[in-house]
């Protein structure tokens, strides 16, 4: 017997071997059925090897075969396996995150499919030697069938009929495609010319050069908020598609796709499908089915929507490219920017970073000649620059957050009937309840950390581990049933702010508030339409949104961010301001943005508000490279969990001192330490980081040493994450 060698979607670096049956032809990159333990499982086919180190007798044979294709395109199945090499993450998982989870179900991949019978060659052999003679219907239809194939339920014989065919191995069901119409097709023109704007010089020239070039190149758009970074976009995606190809369209966050679809398709008379988080399982698979059959020409999405498989990609864009959300927290971590790069590379089109505050490692980039770098430094039509105040919270009278001289500038905006935009990224009522008699927190036990106190759903949740439970009626250490709240968050400003300004309409939009499915557009229409007035964003409305009517921004509440101790969190807050910033004078008005603060003198703000980002991004390299920190070295961390805290810092200990023992120059290994976040859902968690000078000699280290990790660690759950953004 044949062997099959399968990939599942296990955390484990391994394939696994299997018998393939007679009358069974599975192919590479296909999807077979197949017994683990005692379960089924579906797999996907990654080679046919000549000899197996188990012994044939213990190999199980594979069940069914699910598809008679290879379900990647050569590319899509080139930058999985490289993926997964560079993350250090098991195959099987990487294959099976790019599939839709109906596919990972073991679902049909064949889009609008019929099924129907066709003889195999064992039926053939059967007629011949006429093995049938006692079960004539059974016969009569295998002498139709080999005329022709015949569709399942469309014919006159019973289903056991073919039941006991197929048992047989006499016949196989095959799907067939119904007839698919390629994008291209379309009877209008493809573009509406009287939604284009015209381009002022500065993005005439960046067209320009990127239309010009051939080929791959990487670009960098850095511009200033309000320049006309989406126009750019937009005209490059019109050259794609006149050339008859495929454009995917990556955002951060599933907030910003609402809006872009909207522009989209008022720009384009072609199919769009979108691709996020929020889509059901079977509208996911058929936008996928679309795009790889050629019928959908832009395909927006967030991050997973990198692994789309296309008929023809000519374009990539990827809009806010220095957002964290492209990096995946969870099962192996693939930073999509990063990857989409090399998927250009590899098909040999043209990739567009978007951003007003690129990430310094495509700043790096640039200085090392991997990016062209685009700078628009003009707002695009009639939008005009931003006026910047700081309010010193020192002496200043505060309500709830809200200092009187915000609230004064408020009210200027809003009695000239602007909208005005309010910014604080914490959720909840109040992120601390606890007990003024005592001093007893309301912590979750789970994660030891205080829970929230959200007042519209009257529970108390944990950020971390998303428990919850009732708010309590009294102190649980004391009894006493004086309980106060602490601290600041978005309900409790909605709050304040109903009450300070009783006339107008205040909006909330957090995660809690657009939980419900359609809530986030209708907010979305709500404040376009001018129904509200005051706004209250968490980092949800902070990037991409165009608001023409909000003149006013205000930033609650930043200082928490100057003093922290990952080397990142100051590009952050730049990134954060000038991303929030950008909300405020997008359209004919004149914008405005407030900063409350207690440290008005710290280095941070005065050169952010004097001299711009790009100035802050060049200070923060210098210092990155004189410290020797990312992009001008590699990490790679090692995080690992137990119930008992002991048990996760011994199992990384060995770790340490194993690559201790390798002697690696230039490797710099700090801890084992407890994470930021020591505990997490009842798991105690600790980490291990790995840094090199050099990208190239960390992953030859990590490729040698990964073997000897206990893949099935007694009681500790590990992870690597090579280029880790998250420290916490």
């Amino acid at each position: 017997m044949k062997l099959v060698r399968v990939a599942l979607a296990v955390p484990l670096f391994q394939f696994f071997d299997y018998l393939l049956p007679e009358g069974l032809n599975p192919v590479v990159g296909g999807r077979v059925v197949v017994p683990f333990g005692t379960q089924k499982r579906v797999g996907i086919v990654v080679d046919f090897p000549t000899e197996s180190e188990i012994d044939p007798q213990q190999l199980k044979e594979i069940l069914s075969v699910l598809d008679e294709q290879n379900l990647f395109n050569e590319p899509v199945w080139q930058l999985i396996h490289w993926a997964a090499n560079y993350y250090q993450a098991p195959l099987g998982e990487a294959l099976f995150q790019a599939l839709p989870v109906k596919l990972r179900q073991g679902e049909s991949a064949v889009q609008n499919a019929q099924v129907f019978f066709h003889i195999t060659e064992l039926g053939e052999q059967a007629l011949r030697e006429n093995l049938l003679k006692r079960a004539k219907k059974q016969q009569e239809a295998l002498q139709l069938l080999a005329m022709q194939p015949m569709e399942k339920g469309q014919n006159p014989f019973a289903a056991s009929i073919w039941q006991n065919l197929k048992e047989k191995g006499y016949v196989v069901e095959k799907e067939q495609l119904a007839e698919i119409r390629p994008w291209q097709d379309i009877e209008q023109p493809i573009v509406n010319e009287q939604n284009k704007h015209r381009l002022n010089k500065e993005q005439a020239l960046a067209l320009g050069q990127i239309l010009f070039h051939q080929g791959f190149a990487a670009w960098l758009i850095d511009g200033v908020t309000g320049s006309g970074k989406t126009e750019i976009y937009l005209q490059s995606i019109e050259e794609t598609l006149k050339k008859g190809r495929q454009v995917l369209v990556l955002v951060p966050e599933i907030g910003l796709t609402p809006q872009t679809v909207q522009r989209f398709k008022a720009r384009f008379n072609v199919e769009i499908d979108v691709l996020h988080s929020n889509l059901n399982d079977t509208q996911r698979l058929q936008a996928w089915q679309r795009a790889k059959s050629g019928q959908s020409a832009v395909v927006i999405g967030t991050r997973s929507a990198l692994f789309t498989q296309f008929a023809d990609l000519g374009l990539i864009v990827i809009d806010e490219e220095h957002d964290s959300s492209f990096k995946q927290q969870e099962g192996w971590r693939y930073h999509a920017r990063d990857l989409a790069v090399v998927y250009a590379k590899q098909l040999d089109i043209p990739i567009l970073l978007g951003s007003a505050t690129p990430s310094l490692e495509s700043l790096n980039n640039v200085k090392l000649g991997k990016y062209q770098h685009i700078i628009l430094q003009k707002r695009a039509g009639n939008s005009t620059a931003l006026q910047q105040f700081v309010i010193d919270l020192k002496h200043q009278r505060m309500q709830n957050g809200l200092s009187d001289a915000l609230a004064n500038k408020m009210q200027e905006h809003l009695q000239q009937g602007n909208q005005v935009l309010l910014f604080l990224n914490r959720r909840g009522f109040a992120p601390v309840l606890f007990c003024h008699e005592c001093g007893w927190i309301a912590e979750c036990l789970h994660c030891e950390k205080p829970y929230t106190y959200h007042q519209h759903q009257r529970v108390l949740r944990c950020h971390h581990c998303n428990s919850q439970k009732p708010i309590p009626m009294q102190c649980g250490h004391c009894g006493s049933t004086h309980l106060m709240t602490t601290g600041l968050g978005t309900e409790q400003l909605e709050e304040t702010l109903k009450q300070r300004f009783p006339d107008y309409v205040v909006t909330r939009i957090d995660r809690d508030s657009t939980a419900r499915k359609g809530k986030l557009e209708q907010h979305l229409q709500d404040i376009q339409q001018g129904k509200s007035q005051i706004l209250i964003g968490t980092q949800m409305l902070a990037k991409g949104h165009h608001f023409p009517n909000v003149t006013l921004v205000g930033l609650m509440n930043v200082d928490n961010a100057l003093f922290s101790l990952d080397f990142r969190a100051e590009e952050r807050l730049a990134q954060l301001y000038v991303q929030v910033s950008g909300r405020a004078g997008r359209g004919e008005k004149h914008g405005q943005v407030v900063l409350q603060t207690h440290y008005p003198d710290h280095p941070l703000l005065r050169t952010l508000l004097k001299e711009g980002y790009g100035e802050f991004a060049q200070q923060a390299l210098q210092l990155r490279q004189q410290m020797g920190l990312p992009p001008y070295s590699a990490q790679a961390l090692f995080r690992a969990q137990s119930r008992h805290s002991e048990e996760a810092e011994q199992f990384l200990q060995h770790i340490a001192e194993q690559l201790q023992q390798q002697n690696v120059t230039g490797l710099q290994i700090y801890g084992p330490l407890p994470a930021p976040f020591s505990k997490k859902a009842g798991f105690y968690r600790w980490q291990l980081l790995l840094q090199h000078s050099s990208k190239a000699k960390l992953q030859q280290v990590l490729s040698q040493f990964k073997p000897h990790i206990p893949q099935k660690a007694h009681q500790v759950r590990w992870i690597l994450d090579v280029d880790p953004l998250d420290l916490s």
